[in-house]
């Protein structure tokens, strides 16, 4: 993504949707207290603080459940498995199926041109097919790293012709497709938009037709309209500066089909049945939910369609998790042993796959294998000190300036203050800019890569999480 001279910016619209009633969720059942497992959520254990759902699930059966902290720290609502969460990524699996029960219905074809469905996408010489997109091989860029960098706030409200319109306007990929994998919500959210000009329905409609309907899941849905009013929903949290927590609950910048999913724990353990039962989709729709990615050399992907297939410990695995808004999640299925590890969280902090991990560790610790090594840190190299070497303030004035990407439509602005290089991003404070090589800078996240043109910088690129230069 290349950033040069300036252009005004592109204007908001809200965007309405229907709405959906809730009717309320069974009592959940009771069981008595695990210490092992209790005390893996011991932290958030409190009426003070935000925590978690946990279901444990063995052959189709509850065998523990129970809620950890507060739903709710205004009202003094505690977790619990009977209300309603956001699941963030998780979502993908129901959208991954929706596609897949599509195709199985001869509705669309996995290997079809997403331009075939999506036409206002750039041709970039090479196609790329609904595979791509569900296997995260497109090399589409993020839509949520793309929006930070166009300084859209998550309380702004972007519609989906404005997200289409920003992922259009991107002149390159990260990648020809089917060549690498790099994880992208702009690759979900478009199958939510195929889905609905494939049927002229929304994701939400389709999805309650084809899963959560026949599945009897009946607190499960795609959020599609962020005004309206959900019964039993817990809130979420992140932590603040002072000890505290502050809510975190952000919905209006929710792209459906990368995320969107709202439901209950006994609706996870419906989820989690069909993998055994097939009721919907048959043994078809299961192969091919768990049918990794393959590269264009061959090479095999850990993701299928929303299922990250692994072992741990020595047993095989499917799983995949969610984070956004303070709300985590994770779904971890032991398959072979017919052992599933379901958890819904409310605080940002809380790392859901290391705490389901722990779970299963109670409950198969004598079937798994060695525990794995701890991850050791790396020491700096000399490259990297090299870098990392300041440069002078004279020097500095060349890389000073405005420069503006139309593929963002936004400016930023490069300037000197006090011997420092600094950034001013649309909507953020400037940040001061660091040396980490050759023409190039580093703030927080972003790696500036600079241009020249007759000794003073030109232009520069960006990269960042999801985004290659």
């Amino acid at each position: 993504m290349i950033l040069d001279s300036p252009r005004p910016r592109a204007c908001a619209r809200l965007a309405l949707a229907a709405t959906i009633v809730l009717a309320a969720p069974a009592a959940a059942q009771t069981f008595a207290p695990n210490p092992q497992v209790d005390r893996i959520f011991a932290e958030w254990d409190r009426p003070t603080s935000p925590g978690c759902v946990l279901g444990v699930l063995r052959d189709g059966r509850f065998i523990y459940q129970r809620g950890f902290g507060m739903a709710n720290l205004d009202y003094d609502i505690p977790n619990s498995p009977k209300l309603v969460y956001y699941v963030g990524s998780v979502s993908k699996q129901f959208t991954a199926a929706t596609v897949a029960l599509l195709s199985l219905q001869g509705k669309l074809s996995l290997d079809d041109d997403v331009r075939k469905y999506i036409p206002e996408l750039a041709d970039y010489g090479t196609p790329i097919t609904i595979r791509h997109l569900i296997h995260h091989t497109s090399g589409l860029r993020d839509i949520y790293t793309l929006m930070e960098l166009a300084g859209r706030r998550l309380e702004d409200v972007m519609t989906d012709e404005e997200a289409l319109a920003l992922i259009a306007r991107q002149k390159e990929l990260n990648f020809k497709p089917g060549t690498d994998y790099l994880y992208s919500n702009s690759g979900y959210w478009l199958l939510g938009q195929i889905v609905e000009r494939v049927t002229g329905k929304s994701l939400r409609e389709v999805a309650d037709e084809l899963l959560f309907q026949p599945l009897g899941m009946t607190h499960t849905h795609f959020h599609d309209d962020p005004g309206h009013v959900m019964k039993w929903r817990a809130m979420s949290y992140e932590k603040d500066d002072h000890g505290g927590f502050r809510i975190s609950y952000l919905q209006n910048f929710d792209k459906i089909g990368a995320g969107g999913l709202y439901t209950t724990m006994d609706d996870l353990r419906k989820w989690d049945d069909n993998f055994y039962s097939h009721k919907v989709g048959g043994e078809a729709l299961q192969r091919l939910m768990h049918t990794r990615g393959v590269l264009e050399n061959g090479d095999t992907l850990m993701y299928a369609f929303a299922n990250n297939i692994t072992t741990y410990r020595g047993l095989r695995v499917t799983e995949h998790g969610g984070s956004m808004m303070g709300y985590k999640a994770e779904l971890m299925r032991f398959p072979d042993e017919h052992f599933t590890v379901a958890l819904q969280c409310n605080l940002g902090a809380i790392d859901p796959g290391a705490l389901a991990r722990k779970v299963a560790e109670v409950y198969l610790g004598p079937k798994m294998g060695p525990a794995p090594p701890a991850a050791r840190r790396e020491r700096p190299t000399r490259e990297s000190a090299v870098a990392a070497a300041p440069v002078g303030a004279a020097e500095l004035a060349a890389f000073a300036g405005d420069y503006y990407s139309p593929e963002l439509d936004a400016t930023y602005r490069v300037a000197v203050d006090g011997g420092q290089l600094t950034l001013k991003r649309p909507i953020t404070a400037a940040t001061p800019l660091e040396p980490a090589g050759p023409d190039t800078f580093r703030a927080g996240a972003l790696t500036l890569h600079f241009v020249r043109a007759g000794g003073a910088a030109s232009a520069f690129t960006v990269e960042h999480v999801g985004m290659r230069p």
